[in-house]
């Protein structure tokens, strides 16, 4: 199981997503360019000392992260056509997640084996990114009996 981040704008949540991926046991593939630059100092805050401890893979873009992927694609999308609680996930799955301000284009979301939303009341928008993250690597772990003892 992997998170893969689209192209994320908001250190603070791709800190909050490193340690929320170390406290699982689950790799994340980083696909740039990204909103700002990795050194900063809010990544490092919200992630602590758990990013040392997170198998990490930074892809220049992404037909490179393409290249190199070999899990089913899993995005979680607030336009999904399925819901997240009905998702039938495997182990070697990669829950994609698009940026904060606009997901992912057309192009990525055509090539993804799932489109997936998580319910949440009509009359609210989303999830905070690394929030939305969470619920939908815990319902993958669950699933697949990977959660951590």
């Amino acid at each position: 199981m992997r998170i893969a981040l689209y192209q994320p704008e908001i250190a603070g949540n791709v800190g909050a997503i490193l340690r929320l991926a170390a406290c699982f046991g689950v790799g994340v593939d980083l696909i740039e360019p990204c909103g700002f630059v990795f050194s900063d100092a809010r990544l490092k805050r919200a992630g602590m000392d758990y990013i040392d401890q997170v198998e990490l893979i930074r892809h220049a873009d992404w037909d490179a992260f393409l290249a190199q992927n070999t899990g089913r694609l899993m995005l979680m999308t607030t336009h999904g056509s399925d819901a997240l609680h009905s998702a039938a996930f495997e182990r070697g799955d990669v829950l994609l997640f698009g940026n904060e301000g606009s997901g992912v284009p057309p192009e990525v979301a055509a090539v993804c084996d799932a489109r997936l939303r998580i319910a949440i009341r009509p009359e609210a928008r989303s999830f905070n990114l690394s929030v939305a993250c969470g619920i939908a690597v815990a319902e993958a772990l669950r699933q697949t009996g990977g959660l951590p003892l």
